[in-house]
C-alpha cells in the first residue's frame, strides 16, 4: 500500500448519525447514567467517536411515533400554527445534550419526509403525493421558521435537504419531486426564502436519495444558473445498488458542488451482533471518501430491541441499540467501523494520496490538522493479509486479519 501525502484533495466536514424521535425517545426511557454513556460514545472528541455531523427530520419521519407537522392547521398559508412544541419532548433535548458532550459545533443538517397533509395532492403525509403549486411558497416558509425556532432554542441549523428521497413512493411519510420540480422549488421558493430572512449561509442539498439517479438529478438542477447558485451540492443514500462511480461521475463534472451521504442503514433490523454490517459501512465509507464525499451520516443513533420504534413497522438497524426494560445499551459492529473514521480522521483533514495493490485491501488516507497521517483499510476477503505499508517514503509491515477493518497512524496518537 502506497501513501503519498503531498497529494491532497477534498477537507473532510465529520462523520455523524442522525437524531430522529425514535432515537430520542428510546434514549429518554434510559437512566441518566445510561443516556449520558451514549451520548459521550457517540459525542465526546476525546474519548468517543466525536460525531460532528448529524441530521434531523422537520415534521415526522418512518421513525417518528407517529405521522404529525410542524404547521398542521389546514389552509394555513400564514404558518400561524407553526410550532415545534412537540420536538421538545425527546428531540431537543438529545440534540441539546449532545452539543454539550460534544463541546464544539455539530453541523447539523435538516430533512423534511413531507409537507403537512393539507399542502400535499393527496392530503395525506404518507403513500407519496406531490406539493401542491399553491403551497410551494408557505412550504418554503416552513423551512425558515423551523431554522429560526430551532435556533431560539438553542440548536442552530447548518443545512437542509429539499426533500428525503424524492423519488420514493413509501407507506410512511413521503413526498414526490421530479428532477424539475425539485430544480424549480429551490430556484423560485427555498433559495430566495432563505436568502430574504437573512439564512443565505443555510446549505441547500439536493436530491437526498440512492446514488443510481443522482446523476440524472444533479444534472437537471446544476443545468439551471438560476437554481444552482443556491444549491451548496448533492446528497445520497446507499440503498439499491452501490454505484460508487455515480460519486466521482457527480464531482468529475461538477467539481464546484459538495457531495455528502446522508442516510445509510442495514434494513430489516435489528441484526443483533452481526459483523457483515461492519463491512458494508467501512466498504461504503472508504469508496464514498474516496470519490470526493466531505461528510458521511449515518441513520438513527440508537434504536430499541426491534430496531424501532416505527409507526409503519419498517424496523432497521442502529448502531446502538437498546433494552429499555433493562437500562441496556448494546454496541453494535457498525459502531466499530464507524469508529475507525470519525474517531481518527479529524474535521478539515485532507485526502491524501493512497493505492493498494490487492484489489481486496481497500483503503483511504488523510492528513489530519495537526499532521498525523492516517489509513483506513478494509480486507474484504477470507484470508488474512500480510502488507508493506509505504507512508511518505517510510515502509512497514502490516498485517490484516480477514473481514477486518484497521487504522493506522504516523504522528501521535488522536
Amino acid at each position: 500500500m502506497w501513501v503519498d501525502s503531498t497529494r491532497r484533495f477534498q477537507k473532510v466536514l465529520g462523520f455523524g448519525g442522525a437524531f430522529t424521535e425514535a432515537a430520542a425517545s428510546t434514549w429518554l426511557k434510559l437512566s441518566a447514567a445510561q443516556q449520558e454513556h451514549l451520548l459521550r460514545e457517540y459525542f465526546d472528541a476525546d474519548r468517543g467517536h466525536g460525531y460532528t455531523m448529524c441530521r434531523v427530520h422537520m415534521n415526522s419521519c418512518d421513525f417518528a411515533l407517529g405521522n404529525y407537522a410542524h404547521a398542521e392547521r389546514e389552509g394555513d398559508f400564514a404558518l400561524e400554527s407553526f410550532s415545534i412544541e412537540r420536538d421538545r419532548r425527546a428531540l431537543l433535548p438529545m440534540i441539546l445534550a449532545a452539543q454539550r458532550v460534544a463541546g464544539r459545533p455539530i453541523r447539523l443538517l435538516m430533512s423534511p419526509w413531507s409537507p403537512p397533509a393539507w399542502m400535499k395532492t393527496t392530503g395525506q403525509m404518507n403513500h407519496g403525493g406531490r406539493l401542491r403549486p399553491e403551497c410551494r411558497a408557505a412550504w418554503a416558509q416552513c423551512f425558515v421558521r423551523f431554522i429560526r425556532e430551532y435556533e431560539a432554542a438553542g440548536v442552530p441549523i447548518w443545512g437542509v435537504s429539499v426533500q428525503n428521497e424524492p423519488e420514493a413512493n413509501q407507506r410512511w411519510d413521503s413526498c414526490l419531486y421530479t428532477a424539475e420540480e425539485e430544480r424549480d422549488f429551490v430556484r423560485d421558493h427555498l433559495g430566495p426564502a432563505l436568502h430574504e430572512a437573512g439564512l443565505a449561509h443555510i446549505c441547500i442539498v439536493i436530491w437526498d436519495h440512492n446514488r443510481d439517479a443522482m446523476v440524472e438529478r444533479a444534472s437537471v438542477v446544476y443545468g439551471d444558473a438560476g437554481a444552482s447558485r443556491y444549491v451548496w451540492g448533492t446528497g445520497f443514500h446507499w440503498y439499491m445498488e452501490n454505484h460508487f462511480d455515480h460519486v466521482q461521475l457527480v464531482h468529475d463534472a461538477w467539481p464546484d458542488k459538495q457531495l455528502l451521504f446522508t442516510e445509510g442503514c442495514q434494513e430489516g433490523g435489528p441484526h443483533w451482533g452481526r459483523w457483515e454490517l461492519a463491512e458494508r459501512y467501512a466498504r461504503s465509507i472508504i469508496n464514498d471518501l474516496n470519490r470526493w464525499t466531505v461528510g458521511w451520516i449515518d441513520w438513527n443513533l440508537l434504536l430499541d430491541e426491534q430496531g424501532g420504534p416505527n409507526h409503519v413497522g419498517n424496523f432497521c438497524s442502529a448502531p446502538y441499540l437498546a433494552v429499555p426494560a433493562e437500562d441496556g445499551l448494546h454496541a453494535q459492529s457498525s459502531f466499530a467501523a464507524l469508529g475507525h473514521f470519525s474517531r481518527y480522521v479529524q474535521p478539515d483533514a485532507e485526502r491524501v494520496l493512497v493505492a493498494a495493490t490487492r484489489e481486496a485491501l481497500e483503503c483511504t488516507a488523510f492528513l489530519n490538522p495537526n499532521g498525523n497521517l492516517v489509513v483506513i483499510a478494509l480486507n474484504r476477503s477470507d484470508h488474512d493479509m500480510s502488507f508493506s505499508l509505504t507512508m511518505d517514503g517510510a515502509t512497514y509491515a502490516a498485517e490484516l486479519p480477514a473481514h477486518a477493518i484497521g487504522t493506522y497512524f504516523r504522528g501521535n496518537e488522536p
